[in-house]
């Protein structure tokens, strides 16, 4: 897949992209595997780029609500951060890692809608901040819900990128106050790779022992 092929599948969604995001698309592209020769950002082949970083990062974003708080959680260089950002200038989006050089390499391409924090995020201390909370397999799901549901606003949605091979039915999305409500599975154009988008509510606030230190969730993980 290349710009046109975004292009198409964007215009099939319904989703309006200007020339100029075209440009930036393509822009980030040359840039990120011009510094992946030396960075390692990315085990991504050039040559599917467009699809399973750019149209990846956006296969979900008609669940993501009109003007919301978007937090993405181990963004890497950007993924689904930036291309979100990129496409929906509608949202904010915070774009969450621990790595300096992920994020140096991100901090390369600013919007006016993307704010970088390069922190852990069991360690950042912010809740009921977020609309959105979203990640591309961050970790194993109990994992990434833990990370995920304390910056969540009541009423807020935590939708983690995950594949089919997960049980979405834990019951850790009880004790940390989020309730399953739909599973939306959906596969990547011209491919037969399954993204599989479960959509957790924000129904209770996380208890303030979650998330925990790293070492615990990583020695005991929830149930």
């Amino acid at each position: 897949m290349n710009a046109k092929g975004l292009k198409d599948w964007a215009s099939s969604q319904d989703l309006s992209l200007s020339e100029s995001q075209f440009a930036s698309f393509s822009a980030f592209e040359a840039c990120l595997y011009e510094a992946n020769e030396v960075m390692n950002l990315t085990r991504v082949p050039k040559e599917e780029c467009w699809l399973r970083h750019f149209v990846d990062s956006l296969l979900f974003q008609d669940l993501i609500p009109q003007g919301a708080e978007v937090l993405d959680i181990g963004t890497g260089p950007g993924f689904p951060a930036w291309p979100l950002a990129v496409a929906r200038p509608d949202l904010r989006v915070t774009a969450l890692d621990s790595s300096g050089k992920m994020l140096g390499f991100l901090a390369r391409f600013p919007l006016p809608n993307l704010t970088i924090a390069m922190v852990r995020a069991e360690e950042w201390g912010a809740r009921e901040v977020f609309d959105f909370v979203t990640g591309r397999a961050v970790a194993p799901l109990t994992i990434q819900l833990e990370l995920s549901a304390a910056p969540c606003k009541l009423g807020g949605f935590v939708v983690p990128m995950r594949t089919p091979a997960d049980n979405l039915q834990v019951a850790t999305v009880a004790t940390l106050g989020l309730r399953l409500e739909e599973v939306h599975r959906r596969i990547l154009p011209q491919s037969e790779i399954e993204r599989v988008f479960p959509v957790y509510l924000k129904v209770g606030k996380t208890p303030s022992r979650f998330p925990r230190k790293w070492s615990e969730i990583r020695s005991k993980p929830l149930g």
